[in-house]
């Protein structure tokens, strides 16, 4: 049952605090939802982190953070989707340099990056790279809404500022499509494992139509739900979704992951 507050949000669960533990060689893969649409991974010992939003957001949240930068002793690799607050958390990226040994995103935020002494590697939609054993591909996303706000007509906003990440692990594949609106190239992949399932019903996310219809293109991969239940903003569509919504219109809804920020999902 999801916890509805006096708002009428749809609440994420108590968190699961991260320790130490968490970032240490195993045998397996393991993905956590963090919270917003922050991931970490880890694959046999690699740490990856995707979005991380730890700190210093400008709007109230609903829920604590499972763990916090200082907290976290190592790093494999962090990864950004878009230029966005709630994904590309300045603070956030500045404060595991110490422990961070890459940093990852499109070229454009690669570059906001090193504008802020943070070490940004660009990539291209489509190209591939490697952390340790794990590959990473970037997929496309279409998520340039600031083209319609006269407060970011300081530049063109392209499709490719705007990614989502396909990663292969040893124990299977794992897709992030992003903040994205649903496009064609979102129904020929390959079959995931695990979708990282953001069910925004927004026109700028995939739409709650949007995410039924990825979801029953891939009817076998798990969905971790993402990007909802943690920000104290009841009339944003983009942070209001309810996974209830989804269980009576996918296909197989068992496989619907409504974990705890900070919860373990095991890929083995």
């Amino acid at each position: 049952m999801i916890k509805i507050n006096e708002k009428g949000q749809a609440v994420a669960p108590k968190i699961h605090l991260i320790t130490d533990e968490v970032f240490k060689k195993i045998d397996h893969t393991e993905i956590r939802w963090l919270g917003n649409a922050s991931i970490m991974i880890n694959s046999h010992g690699t740490n990856i982190m995707i979005d991380p939003l730890l700190e210093g957001f400008d709007m109230p949240l609903l829920i604590d953070m499972p763990i916090l930068p200082q907290d976290i002793p190592t790093l494999d690799a962090l990864l950004v989707t878009h230029i966005d607050n709630d994904h590309f958390s300045r603070p956030t990226c500045h404060d595991v340099l110490n422990v961070c040994k890459s940093y990852h995103a499109t070229k454009y935020v690669a570059e906001v990056m090193r504008e802020e002494n943070i070490p940004g590697i660009g990539h291209d939609i489509d190209e591939s790279f490697m952390v340790n054993d794990v590959k990473v591909t970037l997929t496309k996303a279409v998520h340039n809404w600031q083209n319609e706000s006269s407060k970011y007509n300081y530049r063109e906003w392209k499709v490719e500022d705007y990614c989502g990440y396909w990663i292969d692990s040893q124990d299977g594949t794992i897709w992030l499509p992003g903040d994205s609106k649903l496009i064609d190239e979102h129904l020929h992949m390959p079959n995931p494992d695990v979708i990282l399932f953001d069910f925004a019903d927004n026109e700028w996310h995939i739409t709650l139509e949007g995410a039924v219809k990825l979801a029953n293109t891939y009817p076998n991969a798990q969905l971790i739900c993402i990007h909802w239940g943690c920000v104290d903003a009841p009339d944003m569509s983009p942070f209001n979704g309810n996974p209830e919504t989804l269980f009576d219109k996918v296909v197989n809804p068992d496989r619907i992951q409504v974990l705890a920020p900070g919860e373990a999902f095991v890929l083995s």
